[in-house]
């Protein structure tokens, strides 16, 4: 099951750092990103929050909300967060309730062996609650250029 383009996204509420839990519903109103990385701490997910963070007041801007998420444990993402001076909530969805709802756990290989893990992919939704727009399959370089324009756009 995934969500389509248009249709509302299910509410969720996860844990998140800055002993936070974030519930999608209460974020109505504004546009929201939530991005999936495999894991943190890597250099592509390292690379991809720094561009976020580097980006956030022009998303604050476009009134949008940042979430990173990824299947590491509340210590790991507060140290990840902590470290890289991310400005923004990462969620540490270690029973991939989040990961199931869009779907981005996909099965991978790494040295010839398969596993699965999250597929790099960012959604964003709209003010009402509903997908605005997804890109699955991510490649870091220019990815948040992508997301902030389409943000803008959403806006108006």
């Amino acid at each position: 099951m995934s969500i389509e383009i248009g249709q509302n996204v299910p509410d969720f509420s996860a844990t998140a750092t800055g002993d936070a839990t974030v519930t999608l519903s209460e974020l109505r109103g504004k546009q929201v990103v939530v991005y999936f990385y495999p894991k943190a701490s890597t250099p592509g997910c390292t690379t991809e929050g720094g561009d976020f963070r580097d980006n956030k007041a022009a998303f604050d801007a476009a009134n949008t909300v940042i979430l990173g998420v990824s299947r590491d444990g509340l210590r790991a993402q507060e140290n990840f967060k902590a470290k890289e001076e991310f400005n923004f909530a990462l969620i540490a969805d270690t029973d991939e309730t989040v990961c199931q709802l869009f779907d981005v756990i996909k099965l991978k290989k790494m040295y010839g062996k398969e596993h699965l893990g999250i597929d790099r992919s960012t959604f964003l939704i709209d003010a009402d609650g509903k997908l605005a727009q997804e890109w699955r399959g991510v490649k870091v370089p220019g990815h948040v250029d992508e997301v902030l324009a389409a943000a803008k756009a959403l806006n108006g």
